[in-house]
């Protein structure tokens, strides 16, 4: 419906108000440049995507990321921790401009919200010591590895996994992880946040990234209508995987590139 026609339906008033609440639904870039800050939600509990560190401030792949694009825009960055359950209506209700927290894109939630550009992927892989030499999955031959049981890499490693692999698999990523680190097995085929969490309790256990096993990208939203921020932090992704600033912040947190993006 266009505005004339709107104001012979709605009337004059009700026309504004409509006015009003478009312009208001694009003005978050002019916002956050006006008042140099950006808010940006982010998790805390997902690591390698981000955690709380012994400084007790939130680190990982998605807070770099926040914070590269509030150095790109030249404001300050006000990180907001989030859940999974409620990171989509902090952009509805505008406790935050825009989430960078593991988002997945589905037909669902782009009612809802609008994506920007994928920035990383979130994958399920084969990780183990770093003395083991794995360059392929021909490498897995006479291997142990350990995966949960019914869970999607446990589907991804039967199709891939050569003759001669063995697959231990376990109830829950609790007792997948134990048999790992305790050395039961000599691989394991898990999520990239159960091996973040893993790799952060266990440091001595001197783990990293093998063999993929199935990629799927995060992406970062905002609210609906914020075409102007959308596109502009479009153009700042673009960039970072141009120059290689993303990939950079990629190895940091998962041990790997970020591959292939939409």
């Amino acid at each position: 419906m266009n505005i004339r026609k709107s104001c012979r339906v709605l009337g004059l008033g009700a026309a504004l108000l409509l006015l009003g609440a478009t312009a208001q639904a694009q003005n978050a870039l002019d916002t956050i440049l006006k008042n140099k800050k950006v808010t940006i939600a982010v998790p805390p509990d997902y690591p390698p995507y981000g955690s709380m560190g012994k400084d007790f401030q939130i680190q990982g792949l998605d807070v770099d990321v926040a914070n590269y694009i509030g150095a790109k825009l030249g404001v300050t960055v006000n990180l907001v921790p989030v859940t999974s359950a409620n990171r989509i209506a902090y952009l509805e209700t505008k406790k935050a401009d825009v989430v960078i927290a593991t988002l997945g894109k589905n037909p669902e939630r782009e009612k809802l919200i609008d994506f920007a550009a994928a920035y990383s992927p979130f994958f399920q892989a084969i990780f183990g010591a770093k003395t083991s030499q794995v360059k392929g999955f021909a490498d897995l031959a006479g291997k142990t590895i350990a995966v949960t049981k019914g869970s999607v890499e446990d589907a991804e490693l039967r199709k891939l996994a050569p003759q001669g692999a063995e697959i231990r698999s376990y109830e829950d990523n609790t007792k997948t992880v134990s048999a790992y680190v305790n050395g039961q097995v000599d691989l394991i085929a898990v999520g990239a946040s159960v091996a973040g969490n893993m790799m952060q309790q266990h440091p001595k256990v001197s783990t990293e990234f093998k063999l993929l096993l199935k990629d799927s990208p995060n992406y970062i939203g905002v609210a609906k209508g914020e075409d102007k921020l959308r596109l502009v932090i479009n153009g700042i992704i673009a960039d970072a995987r141009k120059n290689g600033d993303l990939d950079k912040m990629a190895v940091r947190w998962l041990g790997r590139p970020v591959g292939d993006l939409p």
